[in-house]
């Protein structure tokens, strides 16, 4: 029992401080090392491009059946950058989830990580990185094709570049913590739940206001949306880079930029308090079960 209580601690108290920012700096390192190998760099960049416009054409061409092709009115640019930056959810949160499967069942690495001297949490967190910086080449690329296709009324001189780097900031830190959590609970599931992340961002995104108002949901399914960071991160990248067109909608008209911040602030302590108790329990539970090295799929 001693032994096994000593390991617990171990994995949440790292016994030398310098292990974080040496964890966190090598997991982002070997995190974009997985991302990018799979191709050379030529056709990784095609990949990089095709990708986000493919996804964007397939709303754009929803757009123009229902609207009838009205571009010029200003749900569509809302629509549009809300969809374009939600691909940071799935690329974020979905993917530090799948790093817990890529290490215990693909690569086979988890258990020798649990005895090197590494912070799993902040390893996680790191993998994250990798993810962000794939995720930001399709949010450019998306945003930049609107922008010169399609008439997104963006100028970057009107822009309120301060507001939209705290804001992503605030909301790349948010979706860590929430891919921590998605991770956290991976460690106790014995099965390839490569489905995980992807469930649960698919499922966000019909309550975060990425595509459409709140107001078009039914009453009392309103709520889900307001307790969601995701709905006033959203809003705060739109107001960044649209301003007034973002303010048009009555959903979240009535917050200021900075009560919209507070609001992403708490929200967001809350998530990576509730991300690293998760994390206590479920490492806890997967020692004890012996899911650490337990392979299922590969």
């Amino acid at each position: 029992m001693t032994t096994k209580t000593s390991a617990y601690k171990h994995s949440l108290i790292p016994q030398n401080p310098g292990w974080l920012p040496r964890t966190f700096r090598f997991a982002a390192w070997l995190g974009w090392q997985i991302e990018s190998n799979w191709a050379d760099p030529f056709v990784f960049a095609i990949y990089s491009v095709i990708k986000p416009i493919s996804s964007a054409a397939i709303l754009v061409v929803m757009y123009s059946v229902i609207t009838k092709g009205a571009f010029e009115n200003p749900v569509f640019p809302y629509i549009y950058l809300g969809n374009a930056f939600y691909i940071y959810v799935g690329a974020i949160m979905a993917g530090i989830s799948w790093a817990v499967i890529e290490d215990r069942e693909h690569y086979r690495m988890l258990k020798y990580m649990y005895i090197a001297p590494l912070h799993y949490p902040t390893y996680l967190l790191g993998r994250g990185v990798a993810r962000f910086l794939t995720g930001s080449i399709s949010v450019f690329i998306t945003i930049a094709f609107g922008v010169l296709f399609l008439n997104v009324p963006l100028n970057i001189y009107a822009a309120d570049w301060g507001l939209f780097f705290v804001s992503l900031g605030l909301g790349v830190l948010m979706l860590g913590f929430m891919g921590l959590l998605l991770g956290s609970i991976t460690m106790v599931i014995v099965n390839h739940v490569w489905f995980l992340g992807e469930a649960v961002a698919g499922a966000l995104f019909l309550f975060s206001g990425a595509i459409f108002p709140l107001e078009v949901l039914p009453a009392w399914l309103r709520p889900v949306g307001y307790a969601m960071p995701l709905t006033y991160w959203l809003e705060l990248m739109r107001r960044a880079l649209i301003g007034d067109v973002a303010r048009a909608f009555p959903t979240l008209a009535g917050f200021s930029n900075m009560e919209l911040i507070g609001i992403l602030l708490a929200t967001t302590a809350v998530i990576g308090l509730a991300a690293f108790l998760t994390y206590r329990y479920c490492d806890y539970r997967a020692r004890e079960l012996g899911y650490i090295d337990r392979v299922t799929n590969y």
